[in-house]
């Protein structure tokens, strides 16, 4: 049978989703479950990894069943994921020693707190390229080894294994053949020297954990090996990168200075830097984009933590809204916020602030306030957030960004997505294609396996959407933007006085 087709495994925060693309870049079938959020105390976030695997296999079977497509039929899987949550298990068994640890979980904060009062944050930033902040995975691991019974004894024994959720996706659907990882997630984790592309000994040593413990690191664009049969026929899995870069290779920001914004649950934007990577004056993370062939390729990287989780909480937590897509109804009742402004520090607070001590406050309500003005407030801390981000983006690259691509969710709204535009006096390109995260695992994975040629072809199968060009007076948005940050140093001053 011809391979028509590439599987993208996209592993989120919320939920899994897979989707089938053919040769011409467009998706064909997908499928997506949630998943359970697990919240054993304040600031902690859990996931059960047995069940990330189990949506995620499940919808990759239903995404071919509503193909009609045979597993023989696909050339390749290319792997997408949350990326920074943390998974150790028993190599024998298979089985996690203890709950996925969310990069959302803020429980190792004050031991990173430790870490920077013993002058550690400099020496940590030049090799990884990271700030000391608890959403990464090396404090998450130490926490397990530290805290879970019998764990550090395994780990010296080299019974425990450690990955990111793209290498326990792998682990699985190779039955336990693969023990693997790529580069742009292992540039997650703290412990990778961005510079030298290995693990760094010493900061093993620092966090304690045993090398042992540690996937191979590979290529982002590789056969890695055959699944294990569990879709039928085997499949190559050929392609792997977190979300971010994925999107930022689906957006197709190959060149330099190129740059992208996903908003999920989350909003990540990302610059392509090239070849080298770019240190941060302005508190932003220096990553790796990705690797194919010999070639890296860098990136700056503004994360913010609550993006369009903070429509999840007026649904779950506030109950305000029945449903997500409610939201820009009830937003588009009053014509402004009227001075409501959220700033959703749920888990602290990102770039450019790095504040994981915040936490979520609402300013400027009166009696006439409704829930209205909360919900236009909550969608427009996401435009504010991405601003700050892109500023400090500019200062370091010296680049003036005068076009953002997007995806993700919250991208379907237009009113939100406007309201970008007007903040950030750019133009906001709304990609034809919003799943462009699960697309870049998809040309990544195409690419190995010769399903695409190259670059260029990749290239021209990469479509504008609709294009949000700035319409606000740049007064006007300067007053809202001069409010938020008023409110940002309300929520900075709460957590100064913990």
């Amino acid at each position: 049978m011809k391979k028509g087709y590439i599987l993208s495994l996209d592993q989120g925060t919320t939920s899994s989703r897979a989707i089938l693309f053919g040769m011409d870049g467009q998706p064909v079938a997908s499928s997506r479950k949630e998943f359970g959020q697990i919240f054993p105390k304040p600031g902690w976030v859990e996931h059960d990894p047995e069940e990330i695997w189990a949506t995620q296999a499940g919808v990759a079977a239903e995404t071919l069943t509503r193909a009609g497509v045979d597993s023989s039929g696909v050339a390749g899987i290319g792997i997408t994921n949350q990326r920074e949550t943390t998974v150790v298990w028993n190599r024998r068994t298979g089985k996690p020693v203890y709950n996925a640890i969310v990069w959302q979980d803020r429980r190792t904060a004050d031991y990173c707190d430790f870490l920077k009062e013993e002058g550690l944050a400099d020496m940590i930033a030049d090799r990884t390229g990271l700030i000391v902040d608890a959403y990464f995975s090396a404090t998450k691991v130490r926490w397990i080894l530290e805290n879970v019974s019998g764990t550090r004894e395994a780990a010296e024994r080299g019974e425990l294994a450690f990955g990111t959720i793209d290498t326990w996706l792998v682990w699985n659907l190779t039955g336990g053949r693969l023990h693997v990882t790529d580069v742009s997630n292992a540039s997650r984790t703290m412990l990778f020297n961005i510079r030298t592309m290995e693990w760094d000994r010493e900061l093993l040593s620092l966090f304690g954990i045993p090398e042992s413990v540690l996937p191979e690191v590979r290529s982002s664009s590789e056969v890695y090996g055959l699944t294990s049969g569990i879709f039928g026929s085997q499949i190559p899995v050929s392609g792997i990168a977190g979300d971010q870069q994925a999107a930022l290779f689906g957006q197709m920001c190959v060149g330099q200075g190129m740059v992208k914004n996903t908003y999920g649950t989350g909003c990540f934007m990302m610059m392509n830097t090239g070849s080298m990577p770019m240190k941060s004056h302005n508190r932003l993370l220096t990553t790796v984009a990705w690797k194919i062939g010999n070639e890296t390729t860098y990136a700056l990287e503004g994360s913010i933590f609550i993006g369009g989780a903070v429509v999840q909480w007026l649904r779950d937590g506030l109950g305000i809204i029945r449903q997500s897509s409610e939201v820009e109804d009830l937003a588009s009742q009053v014509g402004s916020s009227d001075g409501v402004f959220f700033v959703p520090a749920f888990a602290g607070l990102g770039a450019p602030y790095w504040n994981q001590h915040a936490r979520g406050i609402i300013t400027g309500l009166t009696r006439g306030s409704t829930a209205a003005h909360i919900a236009r407030a909550a969608l427009e801390s996401i435009a504010y957030q991405t601003l700050d981000v892109l500023l400090a983006m500019e200062k370091d690259s010296g680049l003036k960004i005068k076009e953002l691509r997007v995806d993700g969710g919250a991208t379907v709204n237009s009113r939100l997505m406007q309201f970008q535009a007007d903040l950030l006096r750019a133009d906001v390109v709304r990609s034809g294609i919003t799943e462009t995260t699960a697309l870049g695992a998809a040309f990544l994975a195409g690419l190995s396996t010769g399903f695409w040629k190259g670059i260029d072809e990749l290239r021209s199968l990469w479509q504008a959407g609709i294009i949000f060009s700035p319409e606000m007076q740049p007064g006007e948005a300067e007053i809202l933007v001069g409010g938020w940050h008023r409110a940002v140093r309300a929520a900075g001053k709460w957590a100064d006085d913990h």
